[in-house]
């Protein structure tokens, strides 16, 4: 058996971070994780080059069953305590749109960094574990693997959401959270692309590949950027976002020529080039195969000096206010994050501790908290670690 002070469940983003602050303190730290490489979903992201931070981060950036949850650990470990971090380990970036920051390099660097402060602070990482059983038999934690069993006096869950299950990612989280009792925040997949029944799918699969700046709507919330035709539905920025706050049955509204008032451009058309073709007027504010495929689909079509306003705000329309019904998302196999989780009810938002369980903490994807796409989860990871590195 090994005793130990804390013992981390996840070498990801938050369980690494946490691993740090509390190495740190002089805490004995051992982490366990399932997969053979620590912090894969780090690798893998920013196209492999880490989106780690986002200058704009505030509370306002996250979902949650209680959205001033997160407010503590943010204000604590804020973007710039991270920067630092990276700047320390010579890590060059760059800011690349809407405040995301960006490794010039490899997000492998971000990996290395962590895994050299964890080095230093003397913490100890234990890969290829498969934990069969979580405990607390007597005052302190018990964790059974097929190497045998460790004890800890503080035990962190930092095992994430479901998302992404090719990354090593399980349920194992929620399964520790309900064995001692904490509520739960029914998880779904988050920051994923909608997908369409059938019917729809014989217009827009033709045109998969096909993007736009688009303003995308639901239930009251928007978001402006750019939005990718796929072979299942829609994809691109706009659309991951937006699918946090989706719910099944709901439309979303699209605009898809964001900033162009299209009823007013094809008016003005009509007037300058009276025989110009609808479709070539349209391609002036769409791409070529988009303003084709809404022609043929509205039925719409001829030269401008022949078409009414009415025709044309039907065309219009279908651009700038294009209200479509998903039939569902493309679910955890692609989803960048994971919805809901445990409850924060049960946890201080100052340590991540959990009320009712002395010495258990949660941090990270796992606890209901969701950002934003751009970074913020990252942001989340580091502060939510941080601040459990702080207590534990």
């Amino acid at each position: 058996m090994t005793d130990t002070d804390v013992l981390i469940l996840g070498a990801g983003a938050a369980g690494l971070m946490c691993a740090i602050e509390a190495g740190r303190r002089g805490r004995r730290v051992v982490v366990l994780d399932q997969s053979q490489k620590p912090a894969e979903k780090i690798r893998i992201s920013g196209g492999g080059r880490c989106n780690f931070t986002n200058l704009h981060t505030t509370p306002a950036n996250f979902l949650s069953a209680n959205p001033r949850f997160c407010v503590s650990a943010l204000r604590r470990y804020e973007p710039a305590d991270f920067i630092a971090l990276v700047e320390k380990h010579g890590i060059a970036w760059h800011e690349k749109t809407l405040g995301q920051l960006f490794c010039d390099g490899s997000s492998r660097q971000i990996v290395d960094m962590l895994l050299a402060e964890c080095a230093a602070a003397g913490v100890e990482i234990r890969l290829g574990q498969r934990i069969a059983e979580v405990s607390k038999p007597d005052d302190r934690f018990a964790v059974d693997t097929a190497d045998g069993r460790l004890s800890a006096a503080a035990l962190v869950v930092a095992t994430g959401g479901p998302s992404i299950p090719k990354m090593g990612s399980s349920g194992l989280g929620y399964q520790v959270a309900q064995r001692f009792g904490l509520a739960m925040v029914p998880p779904r997949p988050a920051l994923v692309p909608l997908t369409f029944a059938p019917d729809l799918l014989e217009w827009t699969r033709a045109l998969a590949g096909v993007s736009v700046e688009a303003e995308v709507a639901c239930g009251g919330t928007r978001f402006a950027e750019g939005l990718l035709f796929t072979h299942r539905g829609l994809s691109g920025p706009s659309i991951l976002q937006i699918s946090s706050y989706w719910q099944d049955g709901e439309a979303v509204t699209v605009d898809l020529a964001r900033g162009i008032d299209v009823f007013e451009a094809l008016k003005r058309a009509r007037v300058e080039h009276p025989k110009r073709d609808l479709v070539t007027a349209l391609a002036a504010v769409l791409p070529k195969r988009l303003a084709d495929s809404i022609a043929a689909a509205t039925g719409i079509g001829g030269r401008l000096a022949d078409l009414g306003d009415a025709r044309l705000r039907s065309i219009a329309d279908r651009v700038n206010r294009w209200q479509v019904v998903p039939s569902g998302t493309e679910g955890y196999r692609t989803a960048e994050v994971t919805l809901g989780g445990v409850d924060t009810s049960g946890l201080s938002s100052k340590t991540m501790e959990a009320g009712a369980v002395r010495g258990l903490y949660f941090i990270g994807e796992v606890v209901d908290v969701t950002g934003h796409l751009g970074g913020f989860n990252f942001q989340w990871a580091w502060a939510s670690g941080h601040a459990a590195g702080q207590s534990v």
